[in-house]
């Protein structure tokens, strides 16, 4: 066969159409959104919860950062039709990141970035194609949701003759659930995977439950309950100081969230995490202060708690986080980590989390 017909072939096979897949049916895996299985809605908190919450909570809630579709095929493409809630719209964050999908391929543990969703920014809606020639074999693939935007609806396209298979299971069967704010939400990263809970996930075999809210994480008893009802979990990390509005709010709402989610759940592991560095903290005496005071706060309430007989809710000071000398070049406006930012987040947290995760060795 000479090279000229070998060409052809090949480009006949490329246009033989995909087969498409809704990722809400089995074996397709979601995972990251705590009520996805009762709702079958890309959320991050209950259409209806049972308490009530700030309306802007609610309406962050329906941004999907920390949602992943996870599964197994041996096809050699994969493309991804998206329709959003809305159009990209933020200054300081990349489209990518804001309303696109990354796909990442390996086993846990072992998973490498392979690609990022590009489109017309000015639409809604989408289609992508994340590979088109991979390697025969069954690879285990998983995409990674947008970080500030919802979706309401997204379709795997695969080769017409190639399986599906369920994701390898996790090591365990619990949920680390990250409460924060924008920072945790994964502002600003420049593609899903970065923000720092992906990162984790990718860490930490472990479903990860990211209920960061920009601006609005501000620890209301409203959603210490809600976030109590999570089942299965094996560690809750509250990073809210940034959004906590003023010391004296902190030092109320703090104890009350501890409080509420420790009657539900006394044996889960609870870490508070003070706040990163915030580079103008540098020129600003007051700014630095300020954090300073608040993470005294942080401190002595997880002190007060552990005197009280509490041994299994812990204090992390987030100061370096970012790194000691150059933490002020690691952010997009001095205060949200760029992605360099948020990968020296992971790589500190990881074998600081790893130890106090309910049931590990």
């Amino acid at each position: 066969m000479d090279k000229g017909e070998s060409n052809k072939i090949s480009s006949a096979a490329e246009t033989i159409a995909l087969v498409w897949h809704s990722p809400k049916e089995l074996p397709f895996h979601i995972a990251g959104l705590a009520w996805f299985k009762q709702e079958s809605v890309y959320r991050r908190l209950p259409l209806t919860p049972n308490f009530s919450i700030p309306p802007a909570v609610d309406d962050l809630a329906n941004c999907t950062a920390g949602g992943q579709i996870r599964f197994q095929t041996n096809s050699s493409r994969l493309s991804v039709k998206v329709r959003l809630t809305g159009k990209a719209n933020m200054n300081h964050m990349p489209a990518t990141g804001q309303c696109g999908f990354d796909c990442y391929i390996g086993m846990p543990g072992k998973q490498m970035y392979y690609s990022t969703t590009k489109y017309d920014h000015t639409k809604q809606e989408y289609e992508f194609s994340m590979f088109e020639k991979l390697i025969v074999g069954v690879q285990n693939i998983t995409l990674y949701f947008p970080l500030y935007q919802g979706v309401e609806e997204v379709l795997i396209g695969i080769d017409p003759d190639a399986d599906i298979i369920s994701p390898p299971p996790y090591q365990r069967n619990q949920r680390i659930i990250f409460y924060g704010t924008s920072i945790t939400q994964g502002g600003c990263a420049s593609r899903p995977g970065m923000a720092y809970t992906n990162i984790l996930s990718r860490k930490i075999n472990a479903e990860f439950i990211n209920l960061g809210f920009s601006g609005s994480g501000k620890g209301e008893a409203e959603m210490a309950h809600i976030v109590s009802e999570i089942p299965n979990p094996a560690l809750l990390v509250l990073d809210y100081e940034a959004n906590s509005v003023s010391p004296e709010l902190l030092q109320m709402t703090l104890p009350g969230f501890i409080l509420i989610y420790r009657n539900k759940h006394p044996d889960v592991p609870i870490v508070v995490l003070s706040q990163i560095r915030f580079g103008q903290e540098l020129f600003d005496r007051e700014l630095l202060e300020l954090r300073l005071q608040r993470k005294r706060i942080q401190m002595e309430t997880v002190n007060a708690f552990r005197e009280k007989g509490d041994k299994r809710i812990f204090f992390h000071d987030g100061e370096h986080l970012l790194g000691a000398a150059d933490f002020n070049e690691c952010t997009v406006d001095g205060i949200h980590p760029t992605d360099l930012g948020f990968n020296r987040m992971a790589e500190q947290l990881a074998p600081i989390l790893k130890p106090y995760i309910l049931g590990s060795d």
